[in-house]
């Protein structure tokens, strides 16, 4: 009921920028929480940074903080990740998720819907 698709990768080099962008279709309204993990080859599906839809409190991975922004517009129904000071340990296959509750915004298995992912490559 919901679809998902990200855009926005490509390649940076190390300390460079870039803003990802996932657009939502279909019963967005269902959405209460939207996320972004990333994985990387031979590494587990990881949370980067998550926000509630309508009050926009955010949540971030403890490897992005302080680097990382996400948030959202919700006129277009898009999610947002700035991505800033980039290093080559961020490269990884992003993933744009939302889920039907608030409950575990860090959790992979609980997220409804996901979109196809964009990868990202930091190099230095």
């Amino acid at each position: 009921q919901v679809q998902l698709v990200e855009s926005g990768g490509g390649l940076v080099q190390a300390g460079g920028s870039l803003r990802l962008s996932c657009a939502a279709s279909g019963r967005t309204s269902s959405i209460s929480t939207m996320g972004w993990f990333r994985q990387a080859p031979g590494k587990e599906r990881e949370f980067v940074a998550g926000i509630y839809w309508s009050s926009s409190v955010t949540y971030y991975g403890d490897s992005v903080k302080g680097r990382f922004t996400i948030s959202r517009d919700n006129a277009k129904d898009t999610m947002y990740l700035q991505m800033n000071s980039l290093q080559p340990e961020d490269t990884a296959d992003y993933y744009c998720a939302a889920k039907r509750d608030r409950s575990g915004y860090w959790v992979t298995g609980l997220y409804d819907y996901w979109g196809q992912g964009t990868q990202v490559t930091v190099s230095s």
